[in-house]
């Protein structure tokens, strides 16, 4: 099941996540930095979701007190608990 989040305090807009048996089976993020968002994406999509966060949540943009990464761990808890 797709699950979508919106993004707040990033360049990011939204982001799609699809989470099966804790397994993050497909990440789509629109806006951003285009390169570092398909990394990113690539990197967690196999992932467990509680591995996934474990290494991106609390990940900062410059100033921001937010990143991309950051709000992926979000969506992916979110998404994780709707299952």
């Amino acid at each position: 099941m797709a699950y979508v989040y919106y993004p707040k305090g990033v360049c990011s807009r939204k982001m799609t996540v699809e989470v099966e048996n804790g397994v993050v089976t497909n990440v789509e993020i629109e806006g951003g930095c285009n390169g570092n968002i398909q990394a990113l994406c690539r990197l967690v999509t196999g992932m467990t979701v509680e591995d996934a966060v474990s290494k991106i949540a609390g990940i900062r943009c410059g100033f921001k007190k937010t990143s991309c990464p950051d709000q992926l761990s979000v969506a992916l808890r979110q998404a994780s608990e709707e299952q």
